[in-house]
């Protein structure tokens, strides 16, 4: 069992949900759909059972905001 740790976000008219253990990412309407179906993505990523150093553990999260100029 992997413990997964994942970022929602807003894009246009949907919700963008992304792992951030594993380069794996599926958006819906709502933020329950979009984090329903990036389950259902990572599952069939790991249906394959690829190799370990695909998997990044991650202990804390944090969110930051920045401007940049240009």
């Amino acid at each position: 069992m992997k413990t997964i740790k994942y970022i929602v976000y807003k894009e246009d008219k949907y919700f963008v949900s992304q792992c951030l253990n594993v380069e794996v990412s599926s958006f819906g309407e709502s933020i329950d759909e979009a984090v329903f179906n990036l389950k259902e993505a990572l599952e069939l990523y790991y249906e394959d059972d690829p190799p370990e150093e695909s998997y990044v553990h991650i202990d804390e999260v944090m969110i930051g905001e920045t401007v940049l100029n240009g």
